[in-house]
Parts: C-alpha cells; structure tokens; sequence
C-alpha cells in the first residue's frame, strides 16, 4: 500500500522506487501483486503517463487512511516508551510546591534535555482543563476532583508544635481537653478556620480548636508565628523540620498521633498517558514521601 500511493503521489513508478530506495521494476510488481490480489486494476499505465482508475482511486484514499493509522499506532508506541519531551504545564500549592514540589520537578529536567517545565504557584482551585494544565498537585481533600484521574504521591503529617518561650510562659498542654486553655496560630483559608485534626485508630479523627486571635492564610507566616512564641499551630511535619531539629520549636501532644495528610497528583482522564506527565508523576510518588 505505501509502495502504491507513493506511485500515485509522485506521478511514476521511477520517481516513487528513487524514494523509496527500491528499483522501477519493484515498484511495478508491488502495485501488480495488488491488482492480482484484489482482482481489479488501480492504475492505467502507457509508457508516457499514468492514472488511477476508478476502483483505484477509491482504493487509494482508503490506503492513505490505513497507513495514517498505523502510522499513528507505531507513534503511540514511540511516544509511549520515548524519552519525555515537550513542554510540561504543572499548577501546585504555592509554599508546598515551592518547597518540596518544584526541587523534584528541576532535577526531573536535568535528566531528561528535551522536558521544558512551565510551573504555576497558587492556593487555589485550577480547572485543568480550561487552564491547560498537564498536572495538579494538591493537598487534603478532593472535592472537585470530578473527570480527573488522581493518584496518591505523598502523605504529609500535621503535628502541633510551639516554641519553647510560649510553653515556658503558659505551660505544656496534657491533652485535647486542655487545648481551650492556650492560645493559637490558625490557618484560615477561603474565609474558613478548620478545627484541628487527630487520628483515632478505627473512627473519625477526633476535632480540638484552642482559642484564637491571631489567623493567617500562608503557612510559612504561621511557622513564624509560633516560633516568635504567639501560640501553638497545627503544621505539616516537613514545614517545620528544621525548627524542630535546631529546637525554635517543640512538637506538643505527641502521644495523639500526627494526622496524615493526602498530596495527590491530578490529570485529565486520556487514552494515552504522555511520558512527560508519567514521568512527572513518578518522580514525585518516589521523592516526596522522604521529604514528608
């Protein structure tokens, strides 16, 4: 079939075999074992010119369809066990893919020379699908995760924590209950403050919210916060690491359990994964949980 319309195309069978590194008389028996094996004739040939017949030129137009898709189908393979290429679109959380996201995603790039990033930094929500994302990244729960394929990469741990002059000056907390008695930091975002969360083996977490004056919407302020003694904060574990390790702040009520947060990658459902997103994803499902 390729023999055969490349011979339509180029108006002879000399032109066509010089293309296709093949000699005039191969060409011919191509397009003879055809009309043998179909029992019609596709090409009137005079020694000056040729044409299609009828038959032939439906049958070609056909052919160009037949080879586009298995042209498409070898693609698909190429493209499916290739090296990631192409620009990839990544939306994400802000201080989250700042700090722990993009690290990944950069080193993603040095491996692979043909990947271009093109990263968005935002809290909120991102339709993948009028925004052109390749990718979301987000964290807790997944409300408007409709038409979307997720998978879980990561699972990050809240824990409280203060620093050591407020626990001088007011006390350290002995439990849930004593947790209306001490002053806080809050999150607060899209105008809500959410109670504070804590794992019970075979129910739902078990809900605290300590007074409050002082909320914020940026995580990285509320780390701050706490240090400068203003209040115990709920704060994911990899915020805070370093505070921890150089004591600017203690983790309190240990014996409750860390909450797990869900990081989830996002994409819209599609037949075929490209390998610049598969990749992407994978990267992620292997960095982010040591950094959590």
């Amino acid at each position: 079939m390729t023999v055969f319309v490349r011979a339509v195309d180029l108006g002879s069978f000399a032109a066509a075999a010089a293309a296709l590194g093949l000699s005039a008389p191969m060409v011919g028996k191509h397009v003879r074992f055809l009309e043998e094996r179909l029992g019609a004739r596709l090409l009137h040939r005079t020694t000056r010119r040729q044409s299609l017949t009828e038959f032939g030129q439906a049958y070609c137009e056909r052919c160009r369809i037949v080879l586009a898709e298995a042209e498409a189908a070898e693609a698909l393979v190429a493209d499916q066990v290739g090296e990631p290429r192409g620009r990839l679109r990544v939306t994400m959380p802000v201080l989250f893919g700042r700090r722990c996201v993009m690290p990944i995603l950069l080193d993603l790039t040095r491996h692979h020379s043909k990947l271009e990033l093109d990263l968005s930094f935002g809290d909120g929500f991102v339709d993948l699908a009028e925004s052109g994302h390749d990718l979301a990244i987000r964290t807790g729960e997944l409300d408007d995760a409709a038409n979307l394929i997720t998978r879980r990469v990561a699972r990050q741990r809240m824990i409280v924590c203060a620093a050591p002059s407020y626990l001088e000056r007011c006390g350290v907390p002995a439990g849930l209950a004593d947790l209306e008695n001490h002053d806080a930091v809050v999150y607060r975002r899209s105008g809500r403050v959410r109670p504070w969360l804590f794992p019970r083996e075979g129910g739902p977490p078990a809900q605290a919210m300590p007074r409050h004056r002082v909320r914020l919407d940026d995580l990285q302020a509320l780390a701050d916060a706490a240090a400068l003694g203003m209040g115990l904060a709920w704060l994911p574990s990899w915020l805070v690491r370093e505070r921890l390790q150089l004591g600017a702040l203690v983790e309190v009520l240990p014996g409750e359990g860390a909450l797990p947060y869900d990081v989830h990658a996002l994409w819209l459902q599609t037949p075929h994964l490209p390998p610049k997103i598969r990749v992407a994803i994978d990267a992620l499902a292997a960095g982010l949980p040591g950094l959590m």
